[in-house]
């Protein structure tokens, strides 16, 4: 009898049990796993490309052999030789299924490649870099007046632009003389200031007037997407923006299961930190590329990230985060190289990282401070920075109170039936009719309805391919508003729903969103595991914020902000209906977009707002949810939906919410309300 193993793919969490000798690529089809090929499985095109992980994975319960792959074959290092392939990859169409194993698809073996959808806001910043340029003129040597180059350089400097106590980077030995001379004693230096206005350093000569210009680059490194932009240090503009999937996904796609994996496995944290700096100078090169300029150009960088990838991202070992008291390694600001951290940039570029507030509340949670100031707010304001690992901020001129909370990877798309990441194709919002029940959506990329004219000619390139974070949360919240779904979370039966959409599907019931059926797409539906897990994820959320509140003593806010690129694509409605914000009008709940992206934008472009952060990072008051008595009592009331303790009487006014019950006694509905026996 031929054994069979499990499969389990990451970032989209779809698993299966398949025969020895399997291959990948054919796994992925069956299991529907986004990933690519052209050429029918002749490893002629490499676009199914794949990452096997090794190792203990505590989170999945499954540990991966170094045999659970087929051995390397000639196939394969044939187009290593002539292409290149990066080590560790494997072609999917080539390794076959020997053991258990986790695979994780790159994004660019994904046909459905990734949209970062981390913006660059517009806002007004002062111009004030760390980095600046300045045109001298050096008095030529005398034999008379002995001196060296360097200091008549740095008397220039102080003579003409009365900078004081300059030195020079060591690098700038070797390139000066040279420079001094072809430039005929006229030179343009680039001068870095590591607190605003002090200790100048010349880090950079060019010839003559250089008319060019300096960038930086300002990143928020999150759990599951990295953004970066590329910023002109002489004007504050973006000049490119662009994002890519964590390459330490595979290592688990929470916080807490990488802190398990570097717990677990020798080395682990070694391996995720080379993962996340070879991804990190990865997006450089990819936007230096699109920008079409000298990545050597790029002088200075501020990052933003949460405790565990801050430790992970500066070869620290995430050990002590993972058990309370959760002390970090450090939580003061940062001043480093960049080659101190394998990015090749610059040779003297500089790398500022904005401090963590405590515990589990990272550099991004003072970076969303910083962008949003709650700190300077009239009235009492939740800023909530929705993803992964929510990061929540409740506060006014008073106090600012702050706390983490673990939503997982749920809002991402993630462990979702038939989720997907933000990408062409996926369904980002919904709307269901409350007498029919049926549904009407729009997908990414195009404008239009699904019951609207024009719509699958529109999306004939992309087809439905699933559905993302944003689209499950409206799907979930308009089941309930139409009387789908109950405030428990349990789906209906056709009888109890009077609509044939709702099916059954194991001992529970899911509703069909869409059936490719003849179209060849695939079948999506909204099962009550998919409910379960998004639940979970804003029962953490709300609670969060519920015990913020419980801190200041209020029982409601003024106004809430969504933070962060899921934040950014959240309807107010479908969120308070859902019940992963508190009860307030709807038009008191805005977007922030990416605000920690924003902040460590404005940390790159005005360089006095770095020591302003530190300092308002310092009055900031941290809730460790993990030892609150009363998070466990908010979360088990806000697994509700939208929650059982809190009345919500706000949304109740102004949406319907339907009281239906489908809960029967634990067995399976008939209709009738009487429990049915399974044959």
């Amino acid at each position: 009898m031929t054994q069979e193993h499990l499969v389990l793919f990451t970032p989209s969490g779809k698993r299966g049990r398949f025969e020895t000798g399997t291959p990948i690529l054919t796994v992925a089809r069956k299991l529907g796993v986004d990933l690519d090929s052209v050429c029918g499985g002749r490893g002629i095109c490499s676009k199914c490309q794949i990452t096997p992980g090794y190792g203990e994975f505590s989170k999945h319960g499954v540990t991966v052999a170094k045999g659970a792959l087929s051995e390397w074959n000639s196939v394969e290092q044939r187009y290593k030789d002539k292409r290149g392939l990066i080590d560790g990859r494997r072609l999917g169409c080539q390794a076959t299924v020997q053991g258990d194993i986790i695979i994780d698809v790159p994004p660019e073996s994904q046909v459905h490649k990734q949209v970062v959808r981390k913006r660059a806001e517009v806002i007004d910043i002062t111009v004030n870099p760390s980095t600046r340029l300045y045109y001298v003129e050096v008095e030529e040597p005398d034999m008379h007046n002995p001196s060296g180059d360097l200091e008549r350089l740095i008397d220039a400097l102080h003579k003409q632009w009365q900078l004081t106590d300059v030195q020079a980077d060591f690098n700038i030995l070797p390139q000066m003389q040279p420079v001094l001379r072809k430039g005929k004693w006229k030179v343009t230096c680039a001068v870095h200031y590591a607190d605003g206005e002090t200790n100048p350093q010349i880090i950079h000569l060019w010839p003559g007037l250089y008319e060019g210009t300096i960038y930086g680059m300002a990143v928020d490194l999150g759990s599951t997407t990295i953004a970066a932009h590329l910023c002109d240090l002489r004007t504050g503009e973006v000049i490119a923006s662009s994002g890519l999937m964590n390459p330490q996904i595979r290592f688990g796609e929470d916080l807490m299961s990488r802190v398990s994996y570097a717990m677990m496995n020798k080395g682990g944290d070694k391996e995720m930190t080379r993962a996340v700096r070879d991804g990190m100078d990865a997006l450089f090169t990819q936007i230096s590329d699109d920008a079409e300029i000298d990545k050597n150009l790029i002088m200075d960088a501020v990052f933003v990230c949460n405790p565990v990838m801050h430790h992970l991202f500066l070869g620290i070992d995430p050990f002590e985060l993972g058990q309370a008291p959760f002390a970090l390694a450090t939580s003061n600001a940062l001043r480093l190289f960049a080659n101190q951290l394998d990015i090749k940039i610059h040779p003297s570029a500089r790398i500022y990282i904005l401090p963590c507030i405590a515990g589990h509340v990272g550099a991004d949670a003072a970076a969303v401070a910083l962008s949003e100031a709650p700190n300077k707010s009239e009235d009492l304001v939740l800023v909530v920075d929705v993803g992964t690992n929510a990061e929540i901020l409740l506060g006014n001129k008073e106090k600012v109170l702050a706390c983490s909370s673990p939503t997982g990877p749920a809002f991402e798309g993630a462990q979702i039936s038939s989720g997907q990441r933000a990408a062409p194709g996926a369904i980002e919002k919904v709307e269901i009719d409350s007498v029919t029940k049926d549904p009407r959506f729009r997908v990414i990329g195009c404008e239009l309805w699904s019951d609207e004219d024009g719509f699958w000619e529109a999306i004939k390139d992309s087809g439905v391919t699933g559905i993302c974070g944003s689209g499950i949360i409206e799907a979930i919240a308009e089941m309930r508003m139409a009387g789908l779904l109950d405030p428990s979370g349990l789906i209906g039966s056709s009888e109890q729903t009077g609509t044939e959409r709702c099916v059954l599907d194991g001992r529970t019931h899911s509703y069909v969103m869409y059936d490719g059926g003849l179209a060849g797409g695939p079948k999506i539906t909204v099962t009550n595991p998919d409910i379960r897990a998004i639940q979970m994820a804003k029962a953490a959320l709300y609670s969060g914020a519920r015990l913020l509140m419980d801190k200041f003593g209020v029982d409601k806010v003024d106004r809430v902000v969504l933070a962060g690129a899921f934040g950014a694509h959240i309807s107010p409605k479908h969120a308070m209906v859902l019940g992963m914000i508190p009860d307030v009008p709807f038009e008191k709940v805005t977007s922030a977009g990416n605000a920690a992206g924003t902040g460590a934008r404005i940390a790159l472009i005005d360089i006095s707002q770095r020591a302003a952060i530190e300092q308002t990072v310092g009055r900031i008051e941290k809730i460790e949810t993990a030892i609150e008595p009363k998070f466990q009592e908010h979360f088990v009331n806000a697994s509700a939906i939208p929650n059982s303790g809190d009345p919500f009487t706000l949304l109740r006014t102004t949406v319907p919410l339907p009281d239906v019950n489908f809960n029967t006694g634990g067995g399976l509905s008939n209709g009738s309300g009487r429990r049915r026996r399974r044959r």
